[in-house]
Order: C-alpha cells, then structure tokens, then sequence
C-alpha cells in the first residue's frame, strides 16, 4: 500500500512516517484478520493528504459529502495504509450507546461485561469507522465524547475505565441533507477535523473501475464513467433522485458484467431499478441505453 500511495503522488515525509507508524505499532493476532485490504482504490491526492496529515497527528477525522463520492472507499484505504484492524459501526435510529460502548451478559452462569464496537477498537489501537454519524441517536453519540477528545477514555459506569489505545483513530462519514439525518452538534464536530469530499468526475471514476478490475478494455470503462458523470449531472440538476448514483451498483453491474451478464441488463438491476418513480427509472434507462448501444462486451475479458 506505501508503494502505491509513493508513486501515486503521496509526499516522501507522510510515506515514511506513515512507515514508521506502521512499524511502531504493532497488532495483537486476535484481530489481525481486521487488516483487510479495500477493493478499490481512492483517486484524490489532496483529500489522501489532508486525511494523513490529520490522522498522523493523532486527530479523527470527518468525512462529509454527498452520494457517490467516495467516502468509505476513502476510510477503508485509510484503515489499511495504517495497517490498522478496522470495526465498522453504521449508525441507525435504533443504536443505543450499549451497541457502541457493550453491555452484560451471561457466560458459565455468571453475569460479565461484552465489549461493543467501540471498547473494542478502543482496546485493540484500531480504526473505528463511523458510518452515516449523523443518523444517530443523541445519547449513543454522547458516550463517544471523552472517547473523541483529549481525554482519550471510555468510563463505563460501574465496571471500568477503558484507556483508548494510542494507535485508536475514529473516521466518521456524513451525507448532508439526507432523509432521517439531522445537524451535528458543535460539541461533536469540534472533535473532528473535517474533510469536505469532492464531487467524483468521469477520470476519478474511470480510476476506480480501472483499479477494481482487471483486462477490461480501456474505452468500456471510460463509457461507463461517463454514463455514471451523467447521472450524477441528472441528479445534481433534480431531473432524477440520487438513488441512481450508486458507485457501489456501478462496480456491482461491471462484476456481474464480468461474469457473462449482458451490461444493460447488469446496469439495469444496479443501478435503474434501484429508482422506483417510473418517469425517473426511463429517464435513467433511455441515458443508458443511448450512451451504450451494445458497443461493449465484458464478460471473459
């Protein structure tokens, strides 16, 4: 991973003391099978940057954009440059802070104590990835407080003091404006150094189909980047909602591309059908359909 960020462009000083964290830090084997590595790479060497530069200075870090941009793609690379074990907590209106934080249990008759996500990361020294932070409730993000601040502690009432870890960083992910989301608190955000996403254009999306997949020729894959920059155009503009901009449906309709499935078909189910106003789905069928016209074949390349 240190060589591809080195000849991606990343800074000489970040590579080496991102080598020496690496080196520094070691990983208890309990949880070494939480260093996974991501499927796509990210494209943006001025977000990468910022994110190390933060991270490297023991800071968390938050990821606010819109759909489709890239957001943990980006915390999944970040995870692993740091060889780092990785728990991933999405937040829904039904996590309480006994999800993050733990709760009892009973284990050979006796009542003890199960760590959740959160303890431990915290333990462990590894990354906590905060997915959609802002759909949580209030009181599983208040727990988190001492945790993202200089105190750097879990207090659990009643049981114990967890010390975080010093290699512990939390990166949290945000879509602005989303239904069922809600304004972070200053007290929150004041905790994280905040990294605003960039939009993905066709070249950063032509990237990521390029380094998630192999032997497929080149001119497919800058179509259906370009496909994909329509959509987000389409919905950036309301003609269509953002359910249709789905980089994750876009990487999905190429695998099962991949594997024999007619594209349209695959973009189909991906990506169109995941819209179900119908003036939007044709809209979004029509596009595709134009743009493509059979001209490409991915299955067995």
């Amino acid at each position: 991973m240190l060589d591809k960020l080195q000849k991606y462009g990343i800074s000489d000083n970040i590579i080496d003391e991102l080598r020496y964290f690496r080196k520094y830090y070691k990983t208890d084997d309990s949880v070494i099978n939480r260093i996974q590595e991501p499927k796509s790479f990210y494209y943006g060497i001025d977000i990468w940057e910022q994110c190390l530069y933060a991270l490297l200075n023991s800071q968390n870090i938050l990821l606010v954009g819109t759909k489709a941009t890239g957001k943990n793609i980006l915390a999944d690379n970040l995870a692993y440059a740091f060889a780092r074990p990785k728990w991933t907590v999405s937040f829904h209106n039904f996590l309480d802070a006994d999800d993050l934080i733990g709760v009892d249990t009973y284990k050979n008759s006796q009542v003890i104590f199960r760590n959740g996500s959160i303890s431990e990361c915290s333990i462990y020294g590894g990354f906590g990835i905060l997915d959609e932070i802002n759909m949580a409730k209030n009181d599983a993000i208040s727990v988190l407080y001492s945790a993202l601040d200089y105190r750097r502690v879990i207090d659990i009432s009643g049981y114990k003091k967890i010390d975080i870890s010093e290699p512990t960083r939390f990166i949290a992910t945000m879509n602005y404006g989303y239904y069922g989301t809600k304004e972070l608190n200053e007290a929150l955000i004041s905790r994280f150094a905040v990294i605003q996403m960039p939009k993905l254009n066709k070249d950063m999306i032509f990237e990521i189909l390029k380094g998630s997949f192999t032997n497929i020729n080149e001119d497919s894959l800058q179509l259906l980047s370009e496909i994909f920059e329509n959509l987000q155009t389409k919905a950036q503009n309301g003609q269509i909602s953002s359910k249709a901009v789905d980089l994750r449906g876009l990487i999905d309709a190429v695998s099962l591309a991949k594997k024999g499935m007619n594209i349209s078909k695959a973009l189909q189910i991906c990506i169109t059908n995941k819209v179900f106003d119908e003036y939007e789905r044709q809209i979004i069928s029509d596009l595709i359909k134009l743009k493509l016209s059979n001209k490409i074949s991915l299955a067995g390349d």
